[in-house]
């Protein structure tokens, strides 16, 4: 009997538990508040896509990245116990991409002209970047998502301020995040 193959196999069973308990199963969990679970699933998920965001190809980013968030919508949807649609999400995402779109089209721009000039050290340094913003979108996408449930239309200025606070918050974590990789 090879050990290897039980060692891994026990492995992926591991790894498959924790992402159910902690991402794809999380909104059933009763040992969590709402905040606790959408805080770790924000987490997650923005150092998915830091993960992510480390592959070379310059201005691909975003085409990688997206789909990711769209399901961290889904996500947060799911955790604050709250059924939306694909479209109703799909609204969401647009609505916040139209109040802060160009500041993201402009930090995807110096992504990818960063990935050109310096490929490598791109890569490092995207990390915190990426992780900060996907947890500011997470944090402002969860926000709308609760107000939407309370039957409120959030106004484009609502959105900016929520997205100000949470990029700076968002920041701060990321180079957190980065600051604690360094350490391990």
């Amino acid at each position: 009997m090879n050990t290897n193959n039980i060692d891994a196999e026990d492995w992926l069973s591991s790894m498959k538990s924790q992402i159910n308990r902690n991402l794809t199963d999380i909104e059933n969990r009763d040992d969590l508040s709402a905040d606790e679970k959408a805080e770790r699933v924000i987490h997650i998920i923005a150092g998915a896509c830091a993960g992510v965001a480390v592959q070379p190809i310059p201005f691909a980013d975003i085409f990688l990245l997206t789909p990711i968030q769209m399901y961290l919508a889904e996500r947060l949807a799911a955790v604050r116990g709250i059924p939306l649609s694909e479209s109703s999400i799909k609204e969401i995402v647009l609505e916040l991409a139209k109040v802060v779109g160009l500041g993201m089209l402009a930090q995807q721009a110096a992504l990818g002209l960063y990935k050109i000039g310096l490929p490598g050290l791109a890569g490092f340094t995207t990390i915190p970047l990426v992780y900060g913003l996907t947890y500011a979108i997470g944090r402002v996408l969860d926000y709308m998502i609760q107000e939407r449930a309370k039957g409120r239309k959030l106004n484009s200025q609502t959105i900016k301020q929520a997205w100000e606070s949470a990029k700076t918050e968002g920041k701060r974590k990321g180079k957190g995040y980065r600051q604690a990789d360094m350490e391990k």
